[in-house]
């Protein structure tokens, strides 16, 4: 089961073609929504328009080798690693969802395209699928905020649970498609309908998000390198500079530990 490609079985109900040109259909789909979602919200405008006042506003200039460094950054711990993630639980949650994605999204393409392919692209499939419902379940039920800290029932659902919703039907009924043995059945028309509807949604999900969050990273850290930092303070408060300001003045003496103490049980007071 777990070397067998899936997908030669719908291959020999429909033409190898058939799903072919729907994960072709797919990809046309998503740079679609993407494009729509960038023109409805403004977001390459705000961002050109940030970088612009990054550029103007930072107290000295980039050169291109650390605008390099800046971006491998980026990408190594930004993206790679979601290192902006401050709580673990998220943050292993998103990396075995982002890297099941990857991975459900490549193998499927290679599969259909490929109906002879290895067997390791088949037992990637399989993996990615896996992951993404270990991580995404696990983020569903118990580490979303409104479930884990507001006390809101975990069916509760919401416009914004597009993205997630539709990625866990997709990857959960391909699991039970292939391991009833594949076919063009029920299953499998449910399996291609949840994701016609991830795909399709992107201008009302949050999919563009895996786009935008790298470029919002890379300014970030193009704003602390040339000095501009967004307008922040760029000192700590346990430096004696960033203590003589007003806004600090009734925590001048106060320790510095001081407001930690939110930090040392979950928000479960609900």
């Amino acid at each position: 089961m777990f070397t067998v490609n899936p997908f030669a079985g719908v291959a020999a109900a429909l033409t190898p073609s058939f799903m072919q040109w729907y994960v072709v259909v797919m990809v046309v789909l998503v740079v679609l929504g993407t494009l729509a979602d960038v023109v409805h919200k403004g977001s390459a405008r705000y961002f050109f328009e940030t970088w612009r006042r990054t550029r103007e506003r930072g107290a000295r200039p980039v050169s291109g080798g650390e605008l390099a460094g800046i971006a491998l950054q980026t990408a190594l711990v930004d993206v790679l690693a979601s290192g902006e993630f401050c709580n673990q639980k998220r943050r292993v949650a998103h990396l075995l969802g982002m890297y099941g994605f990857i991975f459900f999204v490549v193998a499927t393409a290679v599969l259909v395209f490929d109906l002879q392919a290895a067997p390791f692209w088949v037992g990637l499939w399989w993996l990615g699928a896996l992951l993404i419902c270990i991580g995404g379940y696990w983020f569903w039920f118990f580490i979303r905020v409104d479930v884990a800290a507001e006390g809101q029932s975990p069916w509760r659902v919401m416009r914004a649970d597009l993205f997630i919703l539709s990625l866990l039907a997709s990857a959960t009924l391909a699991l039970i498609w292939a391991a009833a043995g594949g076919g063009t059945g029920v299953l499998f028309w449910l399996f291609l309908l949840a994701t016609t509807v991830l795909f399709a949604g992107v201008p009302w999900s949050k999919f563009a998000h895996m786009f935008f969050k790298p470029a919002a990273a890379f300014e970030k850290r193009l704003a602390k390198a040339n000095g501009n930092a967004e307008n922040l303070p760029t000192l700590s408060r346990d430096d004696p500079q960033q203590r003589l300001r007003h806004s600090m003045e009734l925590l001048r003496d106060a320790p510095m530990d001081m407001g930690l103490g939110i930090k040392r049980e979950a928000p479960r007071h609900y």
